[in-house]
């Protein structure tokens, strides 16, 4: 299992290591928001324990003598890969949802 959370601790989910949801936690301050900026924090938030948990799988076989070579062809996720990822999130979630202005 793996996990993550918002920045803000208003979501987390512990997800599979292939990123499937098996709990989600939604504190009262995220039920504000519109339910597809949830739903898409949610999904984000898989993603990225996903990431975590391939990024930890690498770590292991690398620590128990399996060849870099080996590990690559696995394409496992790196440290930076998931940094990366966050990074571009919260560009994301910087930009507005619309472009649209009211007349």
């Amino acid at each position: 299992m793996s996990s993550a959370r918002s920045r803000s601790g208003s979501l987390a989910v512990i997800t599979t290591p292939q990123g499937l949801p098996v709990s989600v936690r939604i504190d009262q301050s995220a039920l504000d928001k519109e339910p597809a900026v949830v739903a898409d924090e949610i999904l984000r938030l898989c993603r990225q324990s996903a990431m975590a948990a391939g990024i930890r799988l690498r770590e292991q076989l690398i620590a128990s003598g399996v060849e870099h070579d080996v590990v690559d062809a696995m394409k496992l996720p790196r440290a930076d890969d998931l940094a990366r990822a966050e990074q571009l999130d919260d560009h994301d979630l910087d930009a507005p949802a619309s472009w649209l202005r009211s007349g």
